[in-house]
């Protein structure tokens, strides 16, 4: 996966200042831990984990997502972080 492959994806969410969060989010989620110590220092997803991803999702490991899918990707994962409950770390009673 290139920059260039990203940039419909990103021209749809920058229409979006309500996803803004939730798009920097999952992108942290899929960077690879520590991305900032390897080269290239990109925090794009590891090649392994992109194709799975699309071939989760489209079938095919060199499928290009869709903005559409990708807008609804972020809003789907802005609700379910809303939904998670907080827990506060408590020690164990007894």
């Amino acid at each position: 996966m290139g920059p260039g492959e990203l940039g419909p994806a990103v021209g749809a969410l920058l229409s979006r200042p309500d996803l803004w969060a939730a798009a920097v989010a999952v992108a942290w989620r899929l960077a690879p831990s520590a991305w900032w110590r390897r080269w290239p220092f990109s925090p794009l997803p590891d090649a392994e984990l992109w194709a799975f991803r699309m071939v989760t999702a489209y079938g095919a490991p060199d499928a290009r997502p869709l903005p559409a899918d990708v807008v609804s990707f972020v809003e789907w994962s802005r609700a379910g972080a809303r939904r998670r409950p907080v827990r506060a770390c408590r020690p164990p009673s007894g």
